[in-house]
């Protein structure tokens, strides 16, 4: 059985990590608990899974992770920590040489490269979450990347896929928290809109799999059924489909490396319906930005996470308009992001830095 510690326990991979415990009860338990803004919630699920190692809203830093691990003993953590907070956790986790469920997509935006090699150096697994993320992990394993020419991440295409740029020009927050398909948080809503998450998981597949810009394409495919594809060195492309359920994707990094019998319904391809597009880059620019991100390499992908993280709550916020999301962080990587990326301080030195010039936008 292995021990489960939950970050981002209320959230929306917190509920699902949650009820693939209740369900697989002889797999997996609950040995520890964080909750960033939701005390009430936290409180209540602490009594239910009798868990006495939490970590509250208030303290969310290296020490108090630290101190999180040290009494609940994981052989897994699932951080579900949304925005750059869950950096920080992520880091610990790994230095504990602990194995790490990845759904917070900033901790490899922000620090891949130390990520990665922190994990490596530690011997700990690191599992993305990410449904798009853990599709392409799960086909490359199998299919080896040496055998793979491009990995192909698919995007709803949001709830303004049909929009035209005048449309585009007065959407409104309402409409933007709207998704067709996926139900998320606020931050993550807004950016599948936008189409900066899936900026965000270029960056993200560009780390985690060690490929360039030039190996990364993006299909709108608004049913969300194909999570994502690779394209082998013969030209042929294999890809994994299942519900969009981020169910999923949690489970197979909690069972990881094994894939066993679960309780959830199997995918039935009968009547289903699966169309594919182009990216609009001209009207979706944020996700064109993630691509020059990727290839300008050093901190640019820092600032971009940075910039849009503050415009978007500026928006939820209705400070700015939803235009105004992509110029701030056009503003901001209009600077000079070129400083290597050669320690976690200068990670959180280039993150604040950005935040700084978005918020001079506001």
């Amino acid at each position: 059985m292995k021990r489960v510690l939950v970050l981002g326990c209320t959230g929306s991979i917190g509920t699902s990590t949650l009820d693939i415990i209740n369900n697989m009860g002889s797999d997996f338990c609950v040995c520890g608990l964080q909750a960033h803004s939701n005390k009430n919630k936290l409180a209540d699920l602490s009594a239910n899974y009798k868990c006495p190692s939490l970590l509250s809203c208030e303290d969310n830093s290296a020490e108090a992770f630290q101190k999180l691990i040290d009494e609940s003993k994981p052989d897994i953590v699932v951080n579900g920590i949304a925005g750059a907070a869950g950096l920080v956790p992520s880091k610990v986790v790994l230095e504990n040489g602990i194995d790490l469920a990845l759904a917070n997509k900033e901790t490899i935006v922000m620090a891949g490269p130390l990520i990665k090699e922190l994990a490596r150096t530690k011997g700990a697994q690191l599992l993305p979450v990410d449904s798009e993320h853990s599709a392409i992990f799960n086909l490359t394993q199998r299919i080896g990347m040496n055998n793979i020419s491009k990995i192909v991440i698919t995007a709803s295409g949001g709830p303004f896929r049909t929009y035209t740029k005048e449309q585009l020009e007065n959407v409104t927050l309402e409409q933007a928290l709207k998704h067709p398909t996926w139900n998320m948080g606020k931050k993550i809503t807004i950016d599948s809109s936008t189409l900066a998450n899936k900026g965000l998981e270029v960056i993200e597949a560009a780390f985690l799999f060690d490929v360039t810009a030039e190996q990364i394409q993006v299909v709108v495919h608004p049913q969300s059924l194909i999570h994502s594809l690779v394209r082998t060195n013969d030209g042929e492309l294999y890809a994994q489909i299942s519900e969009p359920d981020m169910k999923h994707p949690i489970l197979c990094a909690l069972n990881w490396p094994e894939n066993k019998a679960c309780y959830m319904e199997q995918f039935d391809l009968f009547d289903k319906e699966m169309t594919f597009y182009k990216p609009r880059m001209d009207d979706f620019p944020l996700l064109s930005y993630a691509f020059e991100c990727v290839k300008k390499g050093n901190c640019y992908p820092i600032a971009f996470n940075a910039a849009n993280e503050v415009a978007v709550h500026a928006f939820i916020d209705g400070k700015i308009t939803y235009p105004a999301i992509s110029r701030i962080v056009r503003s901001v990587l209009d600077n000079d992001w070129n400083t290597k990326l050669d320690s976690f301080d200068t990670v959180f030195e280039a993150d604040k830095k950005a935040r700084t010039l978005a918020s001079e936008q506001l």
